[in-house]
C-alpha cells in the first residue's frame, strides 16, 4: 500500500477507482470475456458449475489495524477458494463487490486487489477475477463469489461419510486460532482497541500464527487430489474442526471418532478459521497430498450421529461464530 497515494474513494470516484484496480486484479484462464461489459463469460466445459460467495465485514470478520490491505484480500480469495475446494473442484474464477466509507485512501483498495491477485497465483494458478462492483458504504465490506469447474468428476458432498471410512485432514488445525487468540490478547492498546504498534510486535513473535489467521493457506490442489482418491465426504475447516465434522456426522447420518493424539489440543479440536480440508476415504484408500489421519467413521447407533473423542462422546459446543462475543467493535 502507497501510503504516500491520499486520494480517496469519494475524490476519484468510482470509474477513476475502477482504472486503478483492474489492471491489479487476476485475469481468469476459464474467461471467455472479463471486467467491462454487464457480465462475465465463462468457460463451463463440464457443463455443472460449482458456485459459493463469503463476506467480509470490518468489524465481526477483520479489523484494519491488524490485517494489511493485501491480507485481506488475500484471505477473502483464499476463504472461498477453499470452499470450492472442498467440493472437489477446481476454482476458475472470482467475482468482487467492495463497499467501502468515500473517504477509504484509493492504494487502501488497490493493496486488496494485490491481495486477490497474489492469492489466486499462489493458491490456484489461472483463478482470476472476472468481475464485481463497487460502492459506497459505512462499512468496509468485501465480498467474493467463487466459481469453480469439477473437471467431470462428481461433486464430493458432506453427506457420504461410510462407517469403517478413514478421518483426514490437510492442512493445519487451530493456528488460525492461536492467532486470533494472540491479537486479543496482545494486539491492543492501553484502551484495550486493536491497535497496529501491537500487531507489528506480535507478527515478530508468532509470525505463523499471525499469517494463518490473517493470510491462510489453504491446501487448495488437495480438493481435487482428494476427489480422484475417493473421498466420500469433505468440507472446509472454516468454523473449526469440532463443530464441521459434527456437520458431516450429521449430514451422512454416522458418528465421527476422532484420535485426541492425532489431532493435538484443545485449539486444534475448537478452534476456527484454519480452512483447511476436512475428508472421509475408504479404509483402503491412499490418503493423497498432504492429508493425515484424524479418526474414523463409526455407525451412529442408537444414539444418533454425533462426535466422539477417542471413543467417548464430546460434548463442548465451540468454534468460529461471527456473532459470538462481538461487541460491535471495529478497529
Amino acid at each position: 500500500m502507497d501510503t504516500t497515494d491520499a486520494a480517496t474513494l469519494g475524490e476519484l470516484g468510482e470509474l477513476a477507482v475502477l482504472a486503478r484496480l483492474f489492471p491489479r486484479l487476476p485475469a481468469a484462464s476459464s474467461a471467455l470475456l472479463g471486467p467491462g461489459d454487464d457480465a462475465a463469460v465463462i468457460a463451463s466445459p463440464d457443463g455443472r458449475v460449482v458456485m459459493t460467495t463469503d463476506l467480509m465485514v470490518h468489524g465481526p470478520d477483520f479489523r484494519l489495524a491488524w490485517s494489511a490491505p493485501e491480507e485481506l484480500g488475500w484471505k477473502a480469495a483464499a476463504t472461498n477458494l477453499s470452499d470450492v475446494a472442498a467440493m472437489g473442484a477446481r476454482p476458475t474464477a472470482l467475482v468482487v463487490a467492495l463497499a467501502a466509507p468515500a473517504a477509504t485512501p484509493v492504494a487502501l483498495l488497490e493493496g486488496i486487489a494485490d491481495g486477490l491477485r497474489e492469492a489466486c497465483s499462489a493458491l490456484a494458478p489461472g483463478c482470476g477475477v472476472v468481475g464485481g462492483d463497487l460502492s459506497v458504504s459505512s462499512t468496509l465490506t468485501v465480498a467474493v463469489t467463487a466459481i469453480g469447474d469439477l473437471e467431470g468428476r462428481a461433486p464430493v458432498l458432506r453427506s457420504g461419510a461410510r462407517p469403517g471410512d478413514v478421518v483426514a485432514v490437510s492442512g493445519p488445525l487451530g493456528e488460525a486460532a492461536g492467532g486470533l487468540a494472540l491479537l486479543f490478547e496482545r494486539g491492543t492498546d492501553a484502551a484495550g482497541e486493536p491497535s497496529a504498534q501491537a500487531a507489528a510486535r506480535l507478527r515478530e513473535e508468532a509470525p505463523a500464527l499471525l499469517a494463518a489467521q490473517l493470510a491462510p493457506r489453504p491446501p487448495i490442489a488437495d480438493g481435487v487430489a482428494a476427489a480422484v482418491a475417493g473421498a466420500t465426504a469433505m468440507l472446509d475447516l472454516s468454523d473449526g474442526l469440532t463443530k464441521d465434522a459434527r456437520r458431516v456426522a450429521r449430514a451422512s447420518a454416522v458418528s465421527i471418532d476422532l484420535d485426541s493424539a492425532a489431532v493435538g489440543g484443545r485449539l486444534a479440536l475448537d478452534g476456527g478459521e484454519d480452512h483447511s480440508l476436512f475428508a472421509t476415504f475408504p479404509a483402503d484408500a491412499a490418503l493423497p497430498g498432504g492429508f493425515r489421519p484424524l479418526g474414523r467413521v463409526v455407525d451412529a447407533g442408537a444414539a444418533g450421529p454425533q462426535l466422539l473423542v477417542d471413543g467417548r462422546p464430546y460434548e463442548a459446543d465451540s468454534g468460529w461464530d461471527p456473532y459470538a462475543g462481538w461487541n460491535g467493535g471495529a478497529g
